[in-house]
């Protein structure tokens, strides 16, 4: 993982720790359930750009790098992992 996407990723997944924390606080003080769900919603959210961001950083690096190798073994893993986890967050 690049240095700047590490950094942006660890930020941005620290404010999502202090909404889960604020989120589990909401659920303690009985709060409004539409709320919550907002709250809730406003997670996943944050977390498919952490997730969008680091999987732009393994195609401008590492699927890059396999591509540029020549090695078609390597070429090939790496669009098979690309394509499974694309797969996986489809749902």
């Amino acid at each position: 993982m690049q240095c700047c996407t590490k950094t942006s990723c660890g930020r941005r997944l620290s404010r999502i720790e202090g909404q889960v924390r604020g989120i589990a606080r909401m659920i303690d003080e009985d709060r409004y359930c539409i709320d919550v769900v907002t709250q809730i919603s406003a997670v996943r959210a944050a977390l498919k750009r952490v997730e969008e961001e680091i999987l732009k950083d393994h195609v401008g690096c590492c699927v890059e790098t396999a591509i540029q190798s020549g090695d078609k073994d390597e070429q090939r893993r790496k669009v098979a992992e690309l394509v499974d986890v694309l797969g996986r967050m489809r749902g």
